[in-house]
């Protein structure tokens, strides 16, 4: 056969098994990767696949952005993650001065017999509720929960009712209390109903109080005199950088649950994480969130202190014709990758400046924008003093 005609044959061989090998790879990718694996627009959010769980979010804390969601308003048993409301009402009435941390509360006997994950409470034991704050916040103790619950609204029934009330003030529309510690519903109960949305939303209100944050990233503390250990069941705490908080759930029907909460140089994150099948993999997929969220910010520093604003001002009735102004103060911000340009600084600076000038004395501003929004007001300062000149020589330079 003709050496011509059978390099041909195996090019053609070659191009056929290429195109077969493009249609079989274009057929898989189509039909079995995951639904909802890429976020909807690549320009604003991250390409982040799906993993195993029922629903997700991530947003930056300090924003409110959504960077990353699936099913986020999908209704789902939070399980513990109920305590998260218990922990803000508490914040709030912490705040208000109608209660302390130093009150003690003495355990009552429906407390005691609360069951699940438990500080292993006595009737009549007297605990601070500080020390329970910390059984609920890093050990999830139904039992502290109840107590808790008891010594703020006089019940454990009042206390849901304040619960569904104040979700209702937040704008949290797929929650509904039923407990305060978030077991699984006794016989003709209703369950406990959240969303990754509302959780993230009640995450961003707990982050506000240090006291959550500071319980929340605690892997350990000595509960009753040391004789019993709280361990964190957030197992991000001490393993991911920047980890914080805020709260665990688990049980059998709702799978595994986590609302993360992690801060870097100023940058915070919050992930929510429902119905994973493992606690392995609530803290893989959480921590897999929270790192592609620190990874889509960059920090720009806007201002820097010192530095000169603007062009020369004009000073009248002096000696001196004119001065400049300079930053009071640096400025940086967090920013999504590609998005630098849309900052801005607008000069807020009088056209003249009227002697004596002051020195360190504020002559303007700098507004500092992000697109249409001002995200910050940096002062202007003088950086000489300008004594005012006398009053023959303002008279003369008026001729001059």
């Amino acid at each position: 056969m003709d050496l011509t005609i059978i390099k041909e044959a195996a090019m053609k061989r070659k191009v056929i098994g290429a195109l077969f090998f493009f249609c079989v790879w274009t057929v898989l990718f189509t039909f079995y990767l995951p639904a909802g694996a890429f976020a909807e627009d690549p320009g604003t959010k991250p390409l982040i696949q799906d993993g195993d769980y029922t629903s997700s979010i991530m947003i930056n804390a300090d924003t409110g952005d959504l960077l990353y969601e699936k099913n986020i308003h999908e209704k789902h048993p939070p399980a513990s993650m109920v305590k998260m409301m218990l922990m803000l009402l508490v914040m709030e009435k912490l705040k208000d001065h109608s209660i302390a941390l130093t009150d003690q509360i003495t355990v009552s006997a429906r407390a005691s017999k609360t069951g699940g994950s438990q500080a292993y409470l006595k009737q009549g034991e007297v605990f601070s509720l500080e020390e329970l704050m910390k059984a609920i916040v890093i050990h999830s103790a139904n039992d502290a929960s109840v107590a808790v619950a008891e010594h703020i609204l006089g019940s454990v029934e009042g206390c849901v009712d304040l619960m569904n009330r104040r979700a209702q003030e937040l704008g949290l529309k797929d929650t509904i209390y039923h407990s305060v510690d978030g077991l699984p519903p006794e016989k003709n109960q209703e369950p406990d109903l959240s969303s990754a949305y509302d959780l993230a939303m009640l995450g961003r209100e707990l982050v506000k109080y240090p006291n959550i944050l500071e319980w929340g990233s605690t892997k350990s503390a000595p509960f009753r005199d040391g004789k019993f250990i709280l361990v964190n069941t957030n197992k991000l705490i001490g393993n991911f950088p920047g980890a914080d908080g805020i709260k665990t759930g688990y049980y059998r029907a709702a799978g595994f649950g986590l609302t993360a909460s992690a801060s870097r140089d100023g940058l915070r994150m919050i992930s929510v994480v429902l119905g994973a099948k493992t606690n392995k993999d609530r803290m893989r997929e959480s921590a897999r969130l929270l790192s592609v969220g620190f990874n889509m910010y960059k920090k720009v520093q806007v201002v820097k202190k010192g530095e000169t604003i603007g062009k020369e001002v004009p000073v009248s009735g002096a000696k001196v014709k004119s001065t400049i102004l300079v930053a009071a103060d640096d400025f940086s911000v967090f920013v999504l990758r590609g998005a630098e340009s849309s900052l801005s600084k607008v000069i807020d600076a009088p056209s003249v400046i009227e002697a004596p000038v002051i020195k360190g004395k504020p002559y303007g501003s700098i507004i500092v924008k992000n697109g249409e929004k001002e995200i910050a007001k940096i002062q202007a300062l003088s950086q000489e003093e300008i004594p005012r000149a006398n009053f023959f020589y303002r008279m003369i330079s008026k001729f001059l």
